[in-house]
């Protein structure tokens, strides 16, 4: 294991720097040692739609990785961040010499199913507040808040709107509704939720989208 650890290249990204491109060939599985990016995919009429978000210790690229030589979707980098690149040989060399990490696989694999279900639900029966409301409560989830309350994370509106599934403007005036009710506080891009439990009873009927 030490040894294949070793084989591994190390990939630094400025902030706003694609590092995958989508159609490009595959060239092995990415996994994010220190930062953020974005997992998106382009969609009717050259719109991107952002799939997921990715933090320290997640895997990028395993959608390419066994099925095809070229990459089904782009990465970008949110913040400056580091990368650790195992090459398809590499990988395969460990999936078949390391059993435990052939195991884990296959959980990640699942829960990314789940997720991508739940998506798909939500983005086909949520209205455009409900899907704002989720969005803000996955980035919750996902990163956390800082010591003064604000997501740990910094997005654009437009940003919040390519995984939502809906447009910049809407998620502008939700957001700015959500403040008035005095359940969200937002200063420049930070966003911060003031009493999550108040936050997800807006989505309460949504509630097999609340751990997803």
């Amino acid at each position: 294991m030490q040894k294949m650890i070793q084989l591994k290249n190390t990939v630094k990204c400025k902030k706003n720097q694609q590092f995958i491109l989508e159609g490009a060939p595959v060239n092995g599985l990415y996994f994010i040692q220190q930062g953020k990016a974005k997992v998106l995919k382009t969609g009717i009429y050259g719109k991107e739609q952002i799939l997921r978000f990715v933090k320290d210790g997640e895997i990028i690229g395993h959608r390419g990785f066994g099925i095809g030589k070229n990459y089904t979707i782009s990465a970008t980098s949110i913040e400056d961040t580091i990368l650790c690149n195992f090459t398809n040989e590499v990988l395969n060399e460990m999936l078949q010499k390391i059993p435990s990490l052939t195991y884990e696989f296959m959980l990640f694999y699942a829960e990314e199913l789940n997720r991508s279900e739940n998506k798909v639900k939500s983005i086909a029966q949520m209205t455009v507040r409900e899907k704002v409301i989720d969005t803000i409560l996955y980035l919750y989830r996902k990163f956390g808040e800082n010591q003064k309350g604000f997501l740990n994370i910094n997005l654009s509106r437009q940003e919040i709107a390519d995984f939502a599934g809906t447009t910049d403007e809407q998620v502008i005036r939700t957001i700015s509704s959500l403040k008035k009710e005095n359940l969200l506080i937002s200063q420049g891009k930070k966003i911060g939720i003031k009493n999550v439990s108040d936050l997800k009873k807006e989505i309460s009927e949504h509630n097999y989208f609340l751990n997803s």
